[in-house]
């Protein structure tokens, strides 16, 4: 039997959805571009840093996390990038509503890997400042295949996965074809390879535009890390956020062989080293 009171709440909130959103385009003119963006990286706490963020009276979040607007989506038919600046601008508050110390933001994790993202970004708001959130690579590939592997799309064994990757996703990039699914969903080292990342939007942004910042600080003195966070926006960095559960943490994990740690610690090891270089600071992840 179906259940009614779900059916009922699905009837209702869609239709009120829908004339919500038609009002966000036509007032697009109106609202603001965002004062920063956590671009990446994915399975390394963006969720969390966007729910922390939003706890500060000066900070409003896109009306969703992930607008995926610069990276095109992740929807192979549809490209959210042709949809233009007014679509993306929807999704942010009035700008009349905003005071001189407020800020405005989205998180869509998947921009520091997309080739295109830097370039666009850069093109639409070259003054946007950009946090970039790292967590060691081979953790970050680990619970990437098992975020796959929770949602049913990822057949390989864990270390068959890793040892495959190139394979498959080499006609993908030869096509340049980012919006496939392959190059999503199976892409577990390269999106580990932080410093060509970090690159493509050093190309065209200052350094001093970009925040980087360790996983492993946000969720080990998530305060510290916030009150540098709040800093580098322009907000009270004195503000204590009250709610600092992480969010968004995977529950299928299992045991992970030694084969698949080694394999990962000796391929990530040069990138590690280039990615120290390039920032000045190391990480700890090789020892």
């Amino acid at each position: 039997m179906p259940d009614l009171k779900s059916m009922k709440r699905r009837w209702v909130k869609e239709p009120v959805s829908r004339l919500i959103w038609q009002y966000r385009q036509a007032t697009w003119s109106r609202r603001s571009l965002p004062d920063f963006i956590i671009i990446g990286a994915q399975k390394s706490g963006t969720t969390s840093l966007n729910y922390y963020l939003g706890q500060h009276p000066r900070l409003y979040r896109s009306c969703k996390k992930e607008i995926h607007y610069f990276d095109g989506g992740r929807r192979p038919v549809i490209d959210n990038f042709a949809r233009g600046p007014e679509w993306y601008r929807a999704h942010f508050p009035f700008s009349g509503r905003l005071g001189a110390d407020s800020r405005t933001f989205e998180a869509s994790p998947l921009y520091m890997f997309n080739p295109l993202a830097a370039r666009r970004i850069f093109d639409t708001i070259p003054d946007v400042r950009l946090i970039a959130v790292l967590r060691n690579p081979t953790e970050r590939a680990i619970s990437h295949y098992f975020h796959e592997k929770r949602k049913g799309r990822e057949p390989l064994p864990m270390l068959e996965a890793m040892q495959q990757e190139e394979e498959r996703l080499l006609p993908v990039i030869a096509d340049k074809d980012y919006k496939s699914n392959t190059f999503i969903r199976y892409s577990y080292k390269s999106r580990g390879l932080y410093r060509q990342q970090l690159e493509r939007f050093l190309e065209y942004f200052p350094r001093q535009q970009m925040l980087v910042l360790d996983s492993k600080e946000l969720f080990v003195e998530p305060y510290k890390a916030l009150e540098q966070v709040f800093e580098f926006i322009g907000v009270d960095a004195g503000f204590r956020v009250k709610k600092i559960r992480p969010r968004n943490v995977g529950k299928n994990r299992t045991e992970v062989t030694p084969a698949v740690y080694e394999y990962l610690n000796e391929y990530f090891l040069p990138h590690n080293q280039e990615l120290y270089d390039l920032l000045g600071k190391d990480f700890g992840w090789d020892n």
